[in-house]
């Protein structure tokens, strides 16, 4: 027996740098280094390959997994299946990745290594309930806000070009006015630029229209879902279909994932972070991480609050006459939503059981 195989723990990690077409799997022995490496296709028969290997070395302490929420989303599923724990690890940073180079295999060691230290730490989404279909939906319904924007756009610069009289019918109208009567026009032919203007208006105008049905038809299903996975999200003032939608993202399908309101509020960017040097000893900064999404809806909920909740009214006029600028108390009300939302995210509308 060598040296190194004496000097084993029998306790392992396995981490996994992830692709589309193939992962690579770096296994660490806990106190003898990386042992192995392991090349397997991204299907179930290398997902079963990869666990058999890795469980030849000794006991599975758990998997540490780039791209959780991408290419790493069906393996990660395969191994919670077969009760096996997995751990999110972020890219390496890059001044280590330009000092030790790059690639697939030193990825799949530097996770193993982020976990068996402790740098890595944050329990993935589970991805597997109505949060994920939200979140899909949400997808398709964001993209599309933003291609019926991008239409509109055009169109009316379009408009620009068109003859005297289509301007003055469609002036003054509303965006889907303005589309349903674009989208009726019948060109004569194809001899003059203002046949092809009219040519053009009626196709941007019916693809705005087509846009806008598919948005009214996922906002639809995005409100039947955040109403049956959290009806007491939308119960609070200021709190719409969007906002929860948004918040139930962030937290997943299991929100005891996220172990305390801090946590939640760095998910969010919402927490402040220490910003101090020498006689600068005690000063913060605001976090410019977390999930932008999420930081922009919890604003908008704090402006509408601001505008139309007295309770709300009442603290903004209090901590203007204590000094406070209006930047800075949005800041503590941003702290304060994202507070309350925790504790109605781990909580069980139906049961009324705090998730831990």
């Amino acid at each position: 027996m060598t040296t190194t195989e004496t000097a084993r723990s029998g306790h392992v990690i396995i981490g996994v740098d992830t692709h589309k077409h193939i992962h690579v799997a770096a296994v660490m022995d806990s106190i003898g280094g990386i042992l192995a490496t392991l090349t397997i296709a991204t299907d179930a028969t290398g997902y079963k390959q990869l666990l058999e290997w890795a469980a030849g070395f000794g006991k599975i302490i758990g998997f540490g997994i780039e791209g959780t929420g991408s290419y790493g989303a069906a393996l990660t599923s395969f191994l919670r299946r077969h009760d096996c724990k997995v751990i999110e690890v972020a890219r390496p940073d890059r001044r280590l990745r330009r000092l030790n180079g790059k690639s697939d295999t030193l990825d799949a060691e530097n996770a193993a290594r982020a976990v068996l230290a402790g740098f890595a730490t944050a329990v993935p989404k589970s991805a597997d309930g109505a949060v994920e279909m939200i979140r899909q939906l949400k997808v398709a319904h964001d993209t599309a806000v933003k291609d019926r924007t991008g239409a509109m756009i055009t169109l009316k610069a379009m408009l620009v070009h068109a003859s005297e009289y289509l301007r003055r019918e469609t002036a003054g109208k509303t965006q889907k006015m303005i589309a349903r009567h674009c989208a009726t026009l019948r060109p004569r032919g194809l001899n003059t630029p203002e046949d092809a203007n009219r040519h053009v208006l009626r196709s941007i105008a019916k693809r705005w229209l087509a846009l806008n049905d598919e948005i009214t038809e996922l906002e639809a299903m995005l409100k039947d879902l955040v109403a049956q996975r959290a009806p007491h999200l939308l119960e609070r003032f200021g709190i719409g279909v969007d906002t929860a939608a948004e918040i139930l993202i962030v937290a997943g399908d299991n929100p005891e994932r996220i172990k305390s309101e801090a946590a939640f509020a760095k998910l969010a960017g919402i927490s402040p972070i220490p910003a101090g040097s020498g006689k600068t000893s005690g000063k913060h900064r605001i976090n410019q991480g977390g999930h932008r999404q999420l930081n922009a809806a919890i604003y908008r909920t704090v402006i509408v609050r601001m505008r139309f909740h007295e309770p709300t009214i009442a603290y903004v006029a209090r901590r203007t006459a204590e000094g406070k600028s209006k930047r800075d108390i949005i800041r503590c009300l941003k702290r304060y939503v994202i507070r309350e939302v925790y504790h109605l995210v781990k909580t069980d509308p139906h049961t009324g059981v705090i998730r831990s």
